[in-house]
């Protein structure tokens, strides 16, 4: 029989006899587990055995450290991008492999890894969460998973501001006839951002003329332009394209050839009586009604003592535009005159309008009315009185035939456009002539 030494906690010897053919005593039911197993040590001096008894318990392995946290640089987020995101341990790694951490998110628009590894040496390290654009507001949740521990973050996604861009040019009008315009517009996806949204606009066809470019305002999903149409003579289309970024909208306008119309404000002018050398003016009004510009091309006038003025030839009035026409009559004779203005046109219908002219020329009676005061100091008395007159600066003439007794006289014998010089002479019984009286001066109209 063997015999062996065994070392009991706090030093004291004591001898085990031990048969080797008997079976051991059972072991306790419930038996500590591995991790808190006392380990001893057997120590072999000849024929005595020394169980030497560890203190202590084994350490969980480095590769898997338990998770102290977990943050990203942005707990909001707004659109699509990345954020970067550390998971930190509670022990720096000291496994040569790194500890490994798992990764998971709760939310499809937020993509992580699989699992990172803090590497030896550390006890944090980063990576990326992809994330995408969401239609409304939500949260997504992050967490990491360790040695039997877990950390997790919230990250708030956010709608993004949708982005504008070129949705539709439009005109009013699709058809416009002769020379015309049209309120064009064009409109945006979204709000223009600060600072507005440029937009480039053309036209193909020369006839219809747009602004080069224009702006809608921050804030606005449209702005409006005009389109302006010049006449054309044959029926054909335009179209108006607005483009921006790389988006192009187009619109089309069919330009309707046009036809120039006119009406007259008289188709005859009557002058009545007019003193001869005296000119009478009456105005026509001529305006054009078509949908074309209207152009009269050339204007004559006959007949005695007629004229036209206020128009020169030619002249272009666009749609809607008027002019006025002067007709003047100047008899130079007695009697009743006849004419005819004849204007020439582009008018579709009517090309050539004329319009009838009368007046009649007539001589003016004037007569100089002369009147004075009688002498008062004369002690000769005064029989009457000779009235002279001097035409245009020439030579007196006595105009009356016989003493003239009233201190009045009306001369009826002057001719329009001619000056006279009058002076007066009284006359006693005896015919005799006083000196003559101050010269008083008219024209006649």
């Amino acid at each position: 029989m063997l015999s062996f030494q065994l070392l009991p906690p706090f030093g004291r010897l004591r001898t085990v006899n031990a048969a080797p053919s008997r079976t051991p005593a059972a072991e306790p039911s419930s038996k500590p587990s591995s991790a808190a197993r006392k380990v001893c040590s057997v120590v072999s001096l000849g024929a005595a055995l020394f169980l030497i008894p560890a203190l202590g318990f084994a350490a969980p392995p480095h590769n898997q450290a338990g998770i102290q946290g977990l943050t990203c640089a942005t707990a909001s987020y707004t659109g699509a991008g990345t954020d970067t995101c550390t998971v930190i341990l509670n022990v720096t790694v000291n496994n040569g492999s790194g500890s490994a951490v798992n990764l998971t998110s709760s939310n499809a628009a937020v993509q992580v890894p699989a699992s990172v590894t803090v590497p030896y040496g550390a006890n944090s390290t980063t990576f990326a969460a992809s994330i995408s654009a969401v239609s409304a507001a939500q949260m997504a949740t992050l967490q990491a998973k360790g040695w039997k521990s877990s950390s997790s973050f919230n990250l708030q996604l956010n709608q993004a501001a949708p982005t504008a861009a070129l949705s539709a040019i439009s005109c009013s009008s699709g058809s416009l006839t002769g020379a015309a315009s049209d309120a064009c517009s064009v409109s945006l996806t979204a709000a223009a951002p600060s600072g507005g949204f440029a937009v480039a606009l053309a036209s193909n066809n020369t006839a219809l003329t747009v602004p080069a470019s224009l702006t809608i305002p921050a804030g606005a999903v449209s702005a409006s332009f005009g389109a302006t149409a010049s006449a054309v003579s044959t029926t054909q289309t335009a179209t108006v394209t607005a483009s921006a970024s790389g988006v192009t909208k187009a619109t089309s306008i069919q330009l309707n050839a046009g036809t120039a119309g006119w009406s007259m404000g008289s188709a005859s002018v009557a002058f009545g009586n007019v003193n001869l050398n005296t000119t009478s003016t009456q105005s026509v009004l001529i305006k054009s009604t078509g949908t074309a510009a209207l152009t009269i091309s050339s204007g004559s006038v006959a007949g005695t003592g007629f004229s036209i003025s206020g128009l020169s030839f030619p002249t272009t009035l666009n749609p809607g535009q008027s002019a006025t026409l002067n007709i003047g009559f100047d008899p130079t004779t007695t009697g009743t005159k006849t004419g005819t203005v004849t204007l020439v046109s582009n008018a579709s219908s009517g090309g050539t309008a004329t319009i009838a002219l009368s007046g009649t020329g007539q001589s003016t009676a004037y007569a100089v009315d002369l009147t004075w005061g009688a002498p008062a100091s004369s002690t000769d008395p005064v029989a009457g009185y000779n009235v002279y007159r001097s035409a245009n600066g020439g030579g007196y003439q006595l105009l009356n035939a016989s003493v003239n007794a009233p201190t009045s006289y009306s001369d009826s014998t002057v001719q329009s456009g001619t000056s006279y010089q009058y002076y007066v002479e009284s006359v006693d019984a005896q015919g005799k002539q006083s000196t003559p009286s101050n010269t008083w001066s008219v024209t006649v109209p």
